[in-house]
């Protein structure tokens, strides 16, 4: 089920952490959140689409982040209004697997055990990870690093580890 309505670009002026948003009527959040499940599919200005999260605020209901790459691909500004549209995301990560990471877990029992124990946030932290970049063979190399890391680690994530792991297999890549 899809809900289609209209708000504007807002800012929190007073959080570090939250940037841009949209607000989210009461009444549209409550018909979608279902449980704990607040990951939506969002579309603006039948334009863009992306994966987020249905965020609770303390002073406006409900929002959703939004980015500054999407900001940017619509011309979005602070304070536009814009038609908005959500629906559940239906996907099982709350985001697209990229087919490099998909393909590795199939292909290690081990890897995908440790990626499958950690909670929905770590795995599309993951997930997102390796996806952001557009290059097949760097999306490749990131999630071979990644499964390996989990092995390494015994499934608990050490970002500062991985980022290391990461920036050797970099340097070892572009020896060749």
């Amino acid at each position: 089920m899809a809900v289609a309505f209209t708000t504007q670009l807002e800012r929190f002026e007073d959080s570090p952490l939250w940037g841009y948003h949209l607000v989210v009527p009461n009444e549209i959040a409550e018909d979608l959140i279902e449980g704990d499940d607040r990951r939506m599919v969002c579309t603006l200005e039948n334009k863009i689409s992306f994966h987020c999260a249905l965020m609770p605020s303390k002073t406006s209901g409900w929002f959703i982040m939004i980015n500054k790459s999407n900001r940017n691909k619509l011309g979005l500004v602070r304070g536009q209004v814009m038609a908005v549209q959500l629906e559940k995301d239906t996907s099982d990560y709350g985001m697209p697997m990229p087919d490099e990471l998909h393909e590795l877990l199939l292909q290690d029992e081990v890897g995908s055990d440790y990626f499958h124990a950690l909670t929905p946030g770590k795995q599309r932290n993951l997930i997102h990870f390796v996806g952001q970049v557009k290059s097949s063979d760097i999306r490749l190399r990131r999630a071979f690093v990644v499964v390996e890391h989990l092995k390494m680690h015994q499934g608990v994530i050490n970002f500062k580890a991985l980022s290391q792991e990461m920036k050797a297999a970099n340097q070892l890549y572009n020896r060749k």
